[in-house]
């Protein structure tokens, strides 16, 4: 099982959540809550409204998302659906323990303890994007009114 950190529309009730508890993309179980042990900028961008996170180390916030561990078959399906390496790209990441799921195998960290995941990040933005609002956590029905949008919704010329 892989560790992975989500920050955007595979959270909990986020649009995208249930994409993560679909059997046929693979295994997921959900270990615990952390923020990012570096700050990054994450910003809501696009015609979809989605959340991005700018791959500038040291800008930003430290992101407040979620850890699930996944087997090799979501794993892929995470990677198709965030579109490596052309869209983002998956790297490992520090991360800063807020909450901790009890575990099978007994590993608790606390609160404040760092550990590793992967998380998707891009490289290649607008250079517009770097001057949007940076969020410290994203809600895709929060106060910024920028609700995701679907890509099924949208007309087909649309990019």
């Amino acid at each position: 099982m892989t560790r992975v950190f989500v920050y955007g529309t595979l959270k909990k009730g986020q649009p995208n959540y249930c994409r993560m508890f679909d059997r046929s993309n693979g295994r997921t179980q959900f270990v615990g809550t952390a923020k990012t042990a570096e700050k990054f900028p994450l910003v809501i961008a696009g015609v979809h409204n989605i959340p991005y996170l700018l791959n500038i180390p040291g800008q930003g916030h430290q992101v407040h998302g979620e850890i699930y561990e996944v087997d090799d078959q979501m794993l892929e399906f995470l990677d198709a659906f965030e579109g490596v390496p052309a869209h983002y790209q998956r790297t490992a990441t520090k991360l800063e323990v807020k909450e901790w799921a009890a575990q099978e195998d007994g590993e608790t960290p606390a609160p404040g303890s760092v550990t590793e995941a992967f998380l998707y990040t891009t490289k290649t933005y607008r250079p517009e994007w770097t001057t949007l609002p940076t969020h410290e956590s994203y809600d895709s029905y929060g106060e910024h009114g920028l609700k995701a949008v679907p890509a099924n919704s949208l007309p087909a010329y649309v990019e």
